[in-house]
């Protein structure tokens, strides 16, 4: 029976007219009691009387991914369109195997292909692999063996079809499929994780410091401008040089880079601990999933390292001789208001996490997702440069949407070093700002912090590739 559905449903070629007609077919087969849709017991029971197999719970992945509706259905427009962009994903995928691009993948090609996500596995193994989705016992697989293989099953990249291996027990590698997003087994296991994290770091460095003097005047126009006081771009930083000189223009950038280390670090490890927390399947975490464990390890990060967060803003503003060093400024300000003053501002800078990486992460996902079904071609990987101005894109969308409470945090975290300031709590200086400045008035300084975002992502970028290419890291 299942040669049968294979000769029917998966010829040697398809064009676009044939695949359609070939979609109607199937889902006329599926559809049991015609009611116009295909819903998880139709789809389980009609591709195993096929003798088509599906691992356990994915006809639930496919209409739950097919359903736009959200009827719990598929109609025959969610169906073709499900089955048409799975099929590009796994071409993708085949052609990301096909190393010398000879249409088919073979043993030595498998084995390349899991030892590049760190998993070195046997050559037996590798066969075991490839016999399990070779169906005309030629060895190779090409791709219609492919895709007949997987068009039923809802993983489409290379981490999930392996871990479909793992789990129909064609490979056994115990529980090293727990692929992290950021790092690979194989750089975790052999250290290459800190090499990634000191590039990073040294990237953000050099990034921070390039860019200090529109951080700063961001911070100063936060603070000190108003309708009353309207401070320009060029105003500003003539009063910061006749203030303070040159120099003055990278007030408070010590502990900006300082902070970078433990921050990282922190955050990193928490994002790990969460990841497995709240993943619903071992090694697997939904995009919901890794957008709350993205927040929490967010939250807890800035939690440990806020008291720096203060000092950073008190000595970006600080007036020559106010301070003479970071290890001064913390001395007077516990001197002067206490343990508690190193919190001031944490509730609206923890709650700015929330709209900040949510809207980030699905305007990355979106724009990323978006490329990736118009452009791809040979490779499900868009290329660093794309993923770059997709970063930049979501960064400053989810700047836009958090910007009011970084503002308010950064005012609350300066009003008591400032002569004659208010010590106002966050809903009284959201509504002082509203009444006397208007929606705008919550955005002061919003240009140089945008101003910064080009040359800061630029500079990172090629810090960080020296860093790698210093450092030994293989592109």
């Amino acid at each position: 029976m299942y040669q049968a559905v294979r000769k029917l449903f998966f010829t040697d070629c398809q064009c676009a007219e044939d695949a359609s007609k070939t979609y109607e077919e199937l889902f006329a087969k599926l559809d049991t009691n015609k009611d116009g849709k295909v819903d998880v017991s139709e789809l389980r029971e009609g591709l195993a009387a096929m003798g088509i197999r599906t691992g356990k719970g994915a006809a639930q992945k496919i209409v739950s991914s097919g359903d736009q509706d959200k009827d719990d259905g598929l109609d025959f427009m969610e169906f073709s369109k499900y089955l048409k962009e799975h099929e590009k994903k796994l071409q993708l995928t085949f052609k990301s195997l096909d190393k010398n691009n000879d249409g088919k993948i073979d043993i030595m090609e498998i084995k390349q292909s899991l030892a590049d996500l760190g998993l070195d596995i046997s050559k037996e193994d590798a066969q075991k692999i490839l016999q399990s989705i070779d169906a005309d016992g030629t060895m190779t697989v090409d791709w219609n063996e492919w895709r007949e293989h997987f068009l039923f099953n809802p993983a489409t990249n290379l981490q999930e079809i392996i871990r479909y291996w793992k789990h129909s027990t064609v490979l056994d590698i115990g529980d090293s499929l727990t692929i992290p997003d950021e790092f690979t087994e194989e750089e975790k296991t052999t250290g290459l994780w800190w090499k990634q994290l000191s590039a990073g770091a040294m990237a953000g460095a050099v990034s921070r410091t390039g860019t200090a003097p529109l951080d700063r005047m961001k911070v100063f126009m936060q603070v000190h401008a108003s309708k009353s006081n309207k401070i320009s771009l060029v105003g500003g930083f003539k009063q910061m040089l006749k203030e303070g000189g040159p120099t003055s223009l990278w007030r408070g950038n010590g502990i900006n880079v300082l902070k970078i280390a433990p921050e990282t670090a922190i955050k990193f490890m928490a994002y790990e601990k969460y990841k497995k927390m709240l993943a619903s399947e071992p090694g697997k975490i939904r995009t919901h999933e890794r957008f709350m464990a993205g927040s929490l390890a967010g939250a807890t990060a800035q939690t440990a390292i806020y008291p720096m967060e203060v000092l950073k803003t008190r000595l970006t503003l600080r007036k020559t001789g106010q301070y003479s060093g970071m290890f001064d400024c913390t001395k007077k300000i516990l001197k002067n208001e206490g343990l508690k003053a190193f919190y001031k501002g944490y509730v609206p800078n923890i709650l700015g996490i929330i709209p900040y990486a949510g809207i980030d992460l699905a305007v990355y996902e979106s724009l990323k997702n978006l490329w990736l079904s118009h452009y791809a071609k040979d490779t499900a990987n868009p290329g660093v440069l794309v993923l770059l101005g997709c970063g930049t894109i979501s960064s400053t969308c989810g700047q836009l949407a958090s910007y009011p409470l970084a503002l308010i945090r950064t005012r609350m975290q300066a009003q008591a070093s400032l002569e004659g300031s208010e010590q106002l709590p966050m809903n009284l200086m959201v509504k002082k700002i509203l009444e006397k400045e208007g929606f705008f008035g919550l955005y002061r300084g919003i240009l140089p912090n945008f101003m910064k975002v080009l040359p800061a992502v630029s500079i990172s970028y090629v810090v960080y590739e020296y860093m790698r290419s210093g450092l030994g890291i293989q592109k």
